[in-house]
């Protein structure tokens, strides 16, 4: 396991306070939306629709802990463009905590449902083949937490990585200084890019296995 540095845990509470204080900059609601009232109504659509297309109506009651998942991975991610910053999700421990927080939600909200019922969602549709459906479910379902801390970690840390190599291919090597400030341009683009895709796909899985967890069962 990686190592937790103060760093991270420093920057994973300034990321919280960003995104607190991108809550409290929308303001009181008004019948003409502020700026931020405007970004803020427009990212709640987007959740809701993600939401309300994935699990359904029923389903609702999860978009204000998916909408607070994307905007702390968002702003975590955002950190790390930042000179002298470190991205809270390019520390593994930060990625873990917030996907065994999703991973211990769905199948608590499951068993909240469904009852024991729920371990039908392991069993498959062949009860001869039940036993290995479920060993095969259990291993892809304890392998989730891993494979959404894995993915966001590894882009979040390749990125700055990146990011780095290049700043010192420009700073201390003036044969490059004509070409490399436009890729470190264009590296810079791909990495803002991706702090928006990875926030995405965090997000999406996350109300995937929502949904997996909580549909009922089609007899």
């Amino acid at each position: 396991m990686q190592e937790l540095s103060l760093s991270h845990v420093y920057f994973g509470v300034l990321a919280m306070a960003i995104s607190l204080g991108a809550v409290l900059a929308a303001g009181k609601p008004t019948l003409k939306p502020t700026k931020f009232q405007a970004v803020w109504e427009g990212y709640l659509r987007f959740v809701r629709s993600m939401v309300l297309e994935n699990i359904g109506h029923e389903g609702l009651r999860y978009v204000p802990l998916i909408a607070s998942i994307g905007l702390f991975v968002f702003f975590s991610n955002l950190l790390g463009m930042i000179p002298g910053f470190e991205a809270p999700t390019s520390n593994v421990n930060t990625n873990l905590a917030i996907a065994l927080t999703v991973f211990l939600l769905y199948n608590i909200e499951g068993f909240r449902l469904h009852g024991l019922g729920y371990l039908k969602h392991f069993m498959g549709p062949n009860p001869y083949l039940a036993p290995a459906f479920f060993l095969i479910e259990l291993i892809s379902h304890l392998a989730r937490p891993i494979t959404l801390t894995l993915r966001l970690f590894a882009n979040m840390k390749g990125g700055a990585l990146l990011l780095l190599v290049l700043v010192n291919l420009v700073v201390k090597n003036p044969f490059t200084m004509a070409v490399s400030p436009l890729i470190l341009l264009f590296i810079i683009a791909i990495k803002f890019l991706a702090v928006f895709i990875q926030t995405y796909i965090f997000m999406i899985l996350s109300v995937v296995y929502l949904a997996g967890a909580v549909a009922h069962e089609e007899h």
